[in-house]
């Protein structure tokens, strides 16, 4: 019985120690055959094994390493924190592909090739591109090879780009928020490969892009690296030959990347261009979306020397002449920091003469246009009638426009502006820019392509803002100096609060434009900011910012002043809201404060007792006050135009 015990342990320590080192394992049992009776048919039988086992063993201990460097290889971003994998080079996705020999579903495009659109496409170019060199991005074996008997005289190169890895998504590329400061972190962006150039002489780049049909297609990653490799491509072009794009596509290319007014010809799905070269290496120098600043913060020392005649700033009213005033102050805070470019507002049929002659007093070229209506939004809606925005892009006589909401101040001069491409705005919510100020080049072509869509696409907001985020997912990000919005969040710390109202009373000013949000200050007592009595409207009140309003109010002319003047219901609402204030007993008590404003002793309306009003005010039988139409300034005014 123990005899036997004695054997099947010895066995049982041999197989064990035969993961160590085998040379080791032979000599501990050689010594240990000698002590304690264990026979040598045991030692024979063990050193056969051993004999019999070396190799393999050796083969599989091999096998085991290798495949786990290649799975380390494969999976390894997930090992990796999040900060590491977006920065990190394509190696993981080279190697996928290396091993497997697939396409990443994310790259391909399921787009049926049409070849005689193709054909008419090459057909249009001039007869001198002798296409020495066409570069192929994206397409498979079969339609490489259909390329090859296509244009036969032609070398083709099959370009090769390394897919972006997988945790790269649009929200990573367009951050809802980063730290432009740079206080906690540097912003930096995530890495997309970039192709490499074969070093020959490519007269033209073809691209064949993804169309998702589910969700958004415009916001995709792989669609994105694609057009941005074949940009980069056709940018590293050396010498004066021309360099012609072909973007395979059922879905438009990136508009502000591949302008509409560098396009050819377009046959079907096959989109041929001819970019500027110049003009597309500058925008290739930008970050490769909002996860950086294309603008730095701190810059000192902003030159621009543009073309002053082809540039010009530019608003918008519609339907509400009680913006009128906002685009007045707007004027004189621009003039007031410095800047002598063009003031361009565009106007419909509903703002007066009256009206229209205080915005060209204050230096408005005012344009009549014929209002766009938003076709998803309700009759009489807020809503209803925005997507005249897109009447901006008609104003060809200027090659670039910084567009300004009616509601804002410039403090500083922002002229440098002008040297940023379309579209160049600060961040609003999640991957969205905030159209409030916004760069932009006026083509006709894109505002027919914004027209082209308006029915396709949902806009996030129900307005002009949302709309345009569908159609420009590809913009830059200024820093939000250039677009402070006069906000309070819910939720922000006191020191949040604290530096907030410095910014907005800094003398001078370090904020270059301000953007009230909220009851406008023309529309509220001028002794203090209004939206402190309404509730939900509290995290928009700043006196600090207030002030500075009407700060700009009071350089302006006397008879520029007068179309900031309260009519009757105006001054009512007013005084409704802050008695109300003072019933909920708000703990800020500014419906305390004395109100001075002199506009509530000047009438501009036929119901001057405004506060008999407040007897029945919310009402809905009650007779509203008549507008009273004063006698435009006089001033001299040019002929207006239309679009």
């Amino acid at each position: 019985m123990r005899g036997s015990m004695g054997n099947s342990t010895g066995t049982a320590e041999a197989r064990h120690r035969l993961s160590a080192s085998i040379e080791d394992i032979y000599k501990r049992r050689v010594k240990k055959s000698k002590v304690k009776g264990v026979d040598k048919s045991l030692h024979i039988q063990i050193q056969d094994r051993i004999s019999c086992c070396k190799f393999p063993l050796l083969k599989l201990v091999l096998v085991i390493i290798i495949c786990g460097t290649f799975v380390t290889l494969l999976y390894s971003p997930e090992v990796y924190n999040n900060n590491h994998l977006l920065h990190s080079n394509s190696r993981p996705s080279f190697v996928k592909r290396w091993i497997w020999g697939g396409s990443d579903p994310r790259y391909v495009s399921d787009l049926d090739m049409n070849w005689d659109d193709v054909i008419k496409v090459i057909e249009k170019l001039s007869e001198e591109n002798d296409y020495q060199g066409i570069g192929l991005l994206n397409f498979n074996k079969n339609e490489v090879d259909h390329w090859k008997q296509l244009i036969p005289d032609a070398t083709h190169y099959v370009l090769h780009l390394d897919y972006t890895a997988k945790n790269v998504t649009w929200d990573s590329l367009f951050p809802e928020w980063i730290d432009e400061e740079e206080e906690e972190d540097v912003p930096v962006c995530p890495f997309l490969p970039k192709i490499e150039a074969p070093r020959k002489r490519l007269n033209l780049i073809a691209v064949k892009l993804p169309c998702r049909n589910e969700g958004n297609w415009s916001k995709d990653v792989a669609r994105l690296h694609l057009q941005l490799a074949a940009a980069d491509l056709a940018a590293s072009a050396k010498g004066s030959y021309p360099v012609h794009l072909l973007v395979i596509s059922n879905c438009f290319p990136i508009p502000n990347l591949f302008p509409c007014k560098e396009l050819v010809t377009r046959e079907g799905n096959a989109w041929l261009y001819k970019p500027n070269l110049n003009v597309l290496r500058e925008k290739l120098q930008l970050p490769v979306g909002s996860c950086e600043l294309a603008l730095p913060l701190r810059d000192k020392d902003r030159v621009y020397m543009g073309t002053e005649r082809r540039e010009a700033y530019a608003t918008i009213l519609h339907s509400a002449h009680v913006y009128v005033c906002g685009a007045i102050a707007a004027a004189q805070s621009i003039r007031m920091s410095g800047s002598t470019r063009d003031l361009v507002i565009l106007v419909d049929e509903t703002i007066s003469l009256y009206h229209r002659s205080g915005l060209e007093a204050a230096g408005w070229n005012v344009r009549t246009i014929q209002r766009i209506r938003n076709p998803k939004a309700e009759k009489d809606a807020y809503n209803e009638w925005n997507y005249s925005k897109f009447r901006l892009w008609q104003l060809t006589d200027y090659d670039k426009i910084i567009f300004i909401d009616a509601d804002l101040l410039i403090l500083r001069n922002i002229d440098f502006l002008f040297g940023m491409p379309e579209i160049s705005a600060t961040g609003n919510n999640g991957t969205m820019f905030n159209s409030g100020v916004m760069v932009i080049e006026p083509s006709n072509c894109t505002f027919q392509l914004l027209m082209d869509h308006i029915n396709e696409f949902e806009s996030y907001n129900g307005g002009d803002q949302g709309y345009l985020n569908e159609v420009f997912t590809w913009w830059h990000r200024i820093p939000r100096h250039m677009n402070f919005l006069k906000h309070f969040w819910f939720g922000d710390e006191e020191e949040v609060k604290r530096k907030k109202t410095q910014l907005f009373g800094a003398d001078p000013p370090i904020l270059y434009v301000l953007h009230y949000l909220g009851l406008k200050p023309w529309l509220c007592f001028r002794d203090y900011d209004c939206n402190w009595n309404v509730d939900i409207l509290q995290e928009f009140a700043s006196d600090v910012a207030h002030a500075k309003w009407w700060k700009v109010h009071d350089a302006m002319p006397e008879q520029l002043q007068q179309f900031c003047l309260l009519r009757s219901k105006q001054k009512a609402q007013l005084e409704w809201d802050r008695r109300q204030a003072e019933k909920a007993n708000f703990t800020d008590e500014h419906y305390k404060l004395k109100v001075e404003d002199r506009r509530l002793k000047k009438c501009i309306d036929k119901l001057c007792n405004w506060k008999s009003m407040l007897r029945h005010w919310g009402e809905t039988n009650w007779t509203d006050d008549e507008a009273f139409t004063p006698t435009p300034p006089a001033i001299t005014t040019a002929p207006l135009s239309g679009l």
